[in-house]
């Protein structure tokens, strides 16, 4: 259900340049509307599901949950890993080798609130030294989002900043809100609409003053040499695994099993427990 990508080609400079310069590119109507419902589906239904398994959802601050789920159980995994601009932004930025390592989604509910400024995780020597991105991430929001559903607020420019002020690598002083308010930038982006970045760049989930939740895809894609996998757990089972192609067989890092096993979330962020204070 590529709905924009037909014979497109995508422009190798055009994506390094927004991922390196900005921190963030999107791709507007690059799936059908009736694909990303059926997405939505999937994921209402494992959301409620995660929410009565003990450790099955983490929270991300109050009312907001982050989960983490097996690609085989929602039914566009295929579309999304096969899906053209991935590739070409994956390929672009990490390299042909590039491992597809997370997949899961965010839950802004009705009543969340400002989460303080944030990386997903402390940026790598690969980036404090080498100064090279070896990570992405792209988001799928599976509903149109409006400004009072806590649209989520980048400010571009900062996957290169300085974090030796930051709390565990990842938080930074209140001293430095300033500059990423006046760089801010909130994204609302429409079903189908897909959007690719670096974790690092600073971001935030605002203030969901809607009825209305806001759930969003999240696929987590590395460089040969990053590490996120160890904070992940993808799992296929053998006779899923065997139906996929041997393009995206080679562009995963996961375990294949008999039985899908409950996952251990990993990467519980403390920092953001509370919200912004």
């Amino acid at each position: 259900m590529h709905a924009t990508t037909q014979g497109q080609q995508f422009d190798t400079a055009r994506i390094m340049g927004g991922i390196y310069g900005e921190g963030i590119i999107g791709l507007k109507g690059a799936f059908d509307r009736a694909w990303v419902q059926q997405l939505g589906e999937d994921i209402t239904g494992l959301y409620q599901d995660a929410l009565q398994r003990p450790g099955g959802a983490v929270g991300r601050g109050p009312n907001r949950h982050y989960v983490e789920i097996h690609p085989q159980d929602i039914r566009g995994f295929l579309e999304i890993a096969t899906h053209p601009w991935i590739a070409a932004v994956c390929n672009a930025v990490l390299g042909p080798a590039y491992k597809i390592v997370e997949i899961g989604f965010d839950v802004p509910n009705p009543g969340a609130v400002d989460q303080p400024w944030h990386r997903d995780f402390p940026a790598p020597d690969a980036t404090l030294l080498g100064r090279r991105l070896n990570s992405l991430a792209f988001n799928i929001t599976t509903v149109d989002v409006f400004e009072d559903m806590g649209p989520f607020e980048i400010a571009p420019g900062t996957q290169w900043d300085d974090p030796s002020e930051f709390e565990h690598g990842m938080f930074p002083p209140k001293t430095c809100y300033p500059r990423y308010v006046e760089r801010a930038e909130r994204k609302m982006p429409h079903m189908g609409d897909i959007s690719g970045r670096s974790a690092l760049t600073l971001h935030r989930g605002t203030a969901n003053h809607s009825s209305k939740a806001r759930p969003v895809l999240v696929l987590g894609v590395d460089a040969p040499d990053a590490q996120n996998a160890a904070r992940h757990d993808l799992q296929f089972t053998q006779a899923y695994f065997a139906t996929l192609p041997e393009t995206v067989r080679h562009h995963v890092t996961c375990r294949v099993v008999d039985q899908l096993e409950p996952i251990v979330q990993a990467h519980s962020i403390e920092g953001l427990m509370m919200g912004e204070a």
